[in-house]
């Protein structure tokens, strides 16, 4: 598929006069696609029942002739006012037992049978009249799913589906209590009925009850969804989408986007290093118009697996935002090199978030391709730049990663549920694995953590796993490649609790975690030959070979050629020279790349990208700043 460009774009928002000559400047700028109809419930149903399509029509069948292609959202992520005075039990609950308001977006618990028969009919509504659609050639369900903390929700609405769901695993409440070690605190339950929701508990509540609490909101998000995509496929041949989030872990992204034809997420670079990103401030200052080097790239390649190889970018950060701590404007360039980099990891479409600027409402202060104006904001001619360049491009795609880093959304809700250290975050662990990787030059492939064939790679690293299912420790036995774990590897059964064994407890690997203990900052444990751990380390007992000891003469990390785990979370510096030397053993390339400096290869190219804000010369050639260069490869 060739790379193609789009935007998103509110037909409802502006007067139907100027549609046309937005259409035609889309098309001039060339871009392909334009996302719609995301949030105008109220504006296509009106009132209860009253369905307005005249607008949306001729909207399509503008966009249409302009020769654009539709993708078309559902509004589910913005009921209208008069869906409260249905349903005013609707709303979802926050921890502290406080219902979310109307005013806003998102307000809608995904437990409520009455709020999803209600989302059913308006998606019934919109498939059937625009399913075959010749100029609908894309759907997205909802909108950013977990977005303002919202997948969590402690209405009575999903108590009781919670408790439906505990009686469908675990069938009684003795078979529950054994499972979740009720018998701690006096906490045995006579009957299911008698479950609460794990909030507003005198301290922490049982940490096996909070991880079915999990497992279940996870569930309760992939089933509304698809209730939404079955019906979609009754009526359409058109690839259905979701838009995920940076950095949003509160869901199964996998899971849900089982269902889905297309993985794409919201991108959005500067606002996410600072506002979801632990770095120091030297580092922000560096990349403050620039956005961090890996964190756009490792959503790409997470995205890229969600979506079993298919996946866009549905919005692109075009100009400064609005909702970040600080936002500043892209430096000159920024706008072409992201779109670019997500070209690079395979992305077939990038779509940039929007068209015009609002002059009203919550997002007036985001900037789009347009100024409020109409007048051209900076991103447009970035934008048209890629797209003649794209036109002369092969075909979207990327290579097979060079190594593969395996990404668990449970492992993140256990490390939340029991982080046992203030700082320790999954994300932030895998995310220092994959930019270690990065910054030696490699492609990377990010997987499942169900994953049962592991063949294709020289080296797998999986940081962090809380618990290793015993498909994928199949999986490790059978990999001909170097597999590194990490600390807390299968330190949790699937009920959470401490293995009986002791973790990490794999295979061929005589080595056991005795003792944990979390760093504060600026505590270390110094390792031999230079370097520490910081924020985590374990002491580890046991007979497998040292590869490489602290300085109180312990071991650091242990194994051999096939399998080795990693017994704390080792400094930036100490962990490059780890990986990069579990490369040189697997004669896997490396590069040493300058600061800021990125590599991919994809559809016979080699690209490289300068996040800096300075040009850089290196390896014979020079990077603009704010730039991306590429060349054939051999």
């Amino acid at each position: 598929m060739k790379r193609s460009l789009g935007v998103c774009y509110y037909p409802e928002h502006w007067p139907e006069d100027i549609w046309p000559e937005d259409a035609r400047r889309m098309k001039a700028a060339g871009l392909t696609w334009v996302r719609i109809g995301e949030f105008a419930w109220s504006r296509l149903e009106p009132e209860p029942g009253q369905c307005a399509f005249g607008w949306l029509d001729r909207a399509i069948e503008t966009l249409g002739k302009a020769g654009l292609r539709v993708v078309l959202g559902t509004p589910t992520a913005t009921p209208p006012r008069w869906m409260i005075d249905q349903f005013p039990d609707m709303l979802a609950v926050d921890a502290q037992g406080h219902p979310r308001k109307f005013g806003s977006r998102r307000h809608y618990c995904f437990s409520h049978r009455g709020y999803l028969e209600a989302c059913r009919k308006i998606v019934t509504e919109l498939a059937t009249r625009y399913g075959r659609h010749p100029h609908v050639a894309a759907w997205q369900t909802d909108n950013e799913y977990g977005c303002h903390d919202t997948v969590l929700s402690y209405s009575d609405a999903a108590r009781t589906a919670f408790r439906d769901w505990l009686a469908q695993k675990y069938q009684s409440a003795e078979a529950l209590n054994r499972a979740w070690g009720n018998v701690f605190w006096s906490m045995d339950y006579r009957s299911l009925d008698e479950i609460d929701l794990p909030n507003l508990t005198v301290t922490e509540p049982n940490p096996a009850h909070v991880m079915d609490f999990r497992r279940f909101a996870s569930d309760q998000v992939v089933a509304f969804n698809r209730a939404q995509v079955d019906i979609l496929r009754r009526h359409t041949h058109a690839p259905i989408a979701h838009n995920y989030m940076g950095r949003i872990t509160e869901f199964d992204h996998f899971k849900l986007g089982a269902d889905l034809d297309i993985s794409s997420w919201d991108s959005y670079p500067i606002g996410f290093l600072s506002d979801r990103l632990e770095a120091s401030a030297e580092h922000k200052a560096a990349y403050l118009r620039q956005g961090d080097p890996d964190f756009q790239a490792f959503h790409h390649d997470l995205y890229r697996a969600v979506g079993r190889g298919r996946w866009w970018v549905m919005e692109q950060q075009p100009g400064p935002v609005n909702w970040a701590p600080f936002n500043p404007s892209p430096l000159p360039g920024m706008v072409r090199l992201w779109t670019w980099e997500a070209f690079a990891h395979g992305a077939e479409a990038v779509c940039y978030f929007r068209w015009r600027q609002a002059p009203f409402g919550q997002e007036q202060m985001h900037a789009g391709l347009l100024r409020p104006d109409s007048a051209p904001a900076p991103g447009l001619a970035e934008a048209a730049q890629v797209a003649q360049e794209a036109a002369q491009m092969p075909e979207a795609g990327c290579c097979a990663g060079d190594v593969a880093v395996i990404f668990d959304y449970e492992s993140a809700w256990a490390w939340e549920t029991q982080p046992q250290g203030a700082d320790f975050n999954y994300f932030r662990l895998v995310f220092a694995w994959y930019r270690a990787l990065r910054s030696l030059g490699l492609n990377i492939d990010i997987l499942p953590p169900d994953t049962q064939d592991l063949s294709r790679w020289k080296l797998v690293l999986a940081p962090g796993l809380a618990t290793v299912s015993p498909a994928l420790m199949t999986a490790i036995s059978d990999c001909p490649g170097t597999v590194l774990l990490g600390p807390r590897t299968n330190s949790k059964t699937v009920d959470f609790a401490i293995p009986e064994g002791l973790p990490p407890g794999l295979p061929g690997l005589d080595a056991r975690i005795a003792r944990v203990e979390s760093l504060p900052p600026g505590v270390n444990v110094p390792l031999e030959g230079g370097g520490a751990f910081v924020h985590w380390a374990e002491e580890i007992e046991g007979t497998a070979p040292v590869l490489l000891g602290r300085c109180d003469g312990s071991a650091a990390l242990v194994g051999d050629d096939r399998c080795a785990y990693l017994g704390g979370w080792p400094d930036d510096a100490t962990l490059r020279t780890i990986l990069q030397t579990l490369c040189a053993q697997r004669e896997i390339e490396v590069f040493d790349l300058p600061e800021g400096v990125r590599k991919r290869d994809a559809s016979g190219l080699r690209f490289w990208f300068n996040h800096r804000a300075q040009p850089v010369q290196w390896n014979g050639f020079e990077i603009p700043a704010a730039g991306v260069f590429w060349h054939g490869l051999d």
